[in-house]
């Protein structure tokens, strides 16, 4: 179903754009589809952010990475002859503070003291922050059942934690759990914008928004000395959390949030959490153990379990 949708934009007026709008949860396999190929991409994040520690600093990857998925959203918008949706300018940059600078930030200072798979572990708890921000901020009202199961996948990832990771906490874990925060709030945001427009449109305003912010921050931190001699991989690794995990990760998870429902597709994000083992083990020599890869077949079995729970919508208020 279409609708008619005026721009915000004065001169754009005159040329209605047709959108397509699509009830939240009216095609659930297909928002957890999307969904997970949005966590596949972002489950290298944290592993990819590691690496590039090992060439820059924390301010130069986040407004480094920001940067560079700037460049591609412009180009992109500009091509696609998109405008800008004024109207809505606020919760853009709502978008923009949480997911182009908070997340990204709080996950690069994290990592200098934890490893990328206790990070990946204690992310764990997004899920379950979505679906509780969802409810709140864009009028989504889970049922019992989903709190059920909501609440089973956040347990297996915390028993994970204490008994099954090998790993103690440690002085990151208070930026991991500010970066699960913010990313929550993003996601939530994020997914209420992509019910009127395009998924890469979303994330692609709040980038072109952020990127005076992300050119002044990357100068800054050029100017203090935020690379270190970084090697080939270094570079391909922010070139990865700028051009995957800022931008291209969006356009499928956004579109997933908007036609699954935001807290339904948010339980996919139990999966990243295995993800990221998987990588750190792949990429950082990080060790795999039987009970690790036991947590993740109960996680996913959480999810696929949970995919049918009842999850309605607020009626919208009137007057």
């Amino acid at each position: 179903m279409y609708r008619v949708r005026q721009s915000d934009c004065p001169a754009a007026r005159a040329r209605p754009i047709a959108v397509p709008m699509v009830r939240p949860d009216h095609h659930p396999l297909a928002g957890l589809a999307l969904g997970l190929i949005g966590v596949a991409i972002f489950g290298a994040t944290l592993p990819m952010t590691r690496i590039a520690l090992g060439g820059f600093d924390p301010l130069f990857i986040t407004c480094g990475r920001a940067l560079i998925a700037s460049a591609i959203a412009g180009l992109a918008l500009r091509l696609s002859g998109r405008r800008m949706p004024v109207g809505r300018l606020r919760e853009f940059l709502v978008v923009g503070v949480f997911l182009v600078f908070a997340f990204p930030g709080f996950v690069a200072l994290a990592l200098k003291t934890v490893p990328a798979a206790h990070g990946g572990i204690v992310l764990g708890l997004l899920p379950l922050l979505t679906a509780a921000f969802a409810a709140v901020f864009a009028g989504e009202r889970p049922g019992p059942a989903f709190w059920g199961w909501s609440l089973a996948g956040a347990g297996l990832v915390l028993a994970f934690t204490l008994t099954g990771s090998g790993m103690a906490p440690g002085t990151g874990d208070l930026w991991l759990l500010l970066a699960s925060v913010t990313t929550a709030l993003g996601y939530v945001f994020s997914g209420r914008l992509a019910r009127d427009m395009a998924g890469w449109e979303v994330i692609g305003w709040a980038l072109v928004l952020c990127a005076p912010v992300s050119a002044a921050g990357t100068l800054w931190s050029l100017a203090k000395g935020g690379i270190h001699a970084p090697g080939a991989a270094e570079w391909l690794a922010l070139c990865y959390l700028g051009a995957g995990s800022m931008f291209l990760g969006f356009l499928f998870w956004n579109a997933g949030l908007a036609i699954g429902g935001i807290a339904r597709v948010g339980q996919v994000q139990l999966v990243q959490t295995f993800i990221t083992l998987a990588l750190s083990a792949l990429l950082l020599g990080e060790a795999v153990t039987p009970q690790m890869l036991g947590y993740a077949v109960a996680v996913c079995t959480v999810v696929w379990l949970g995919r049918k729970a009842r999850v309605g919508v607020a009626a919208p208020r009137r007057g």
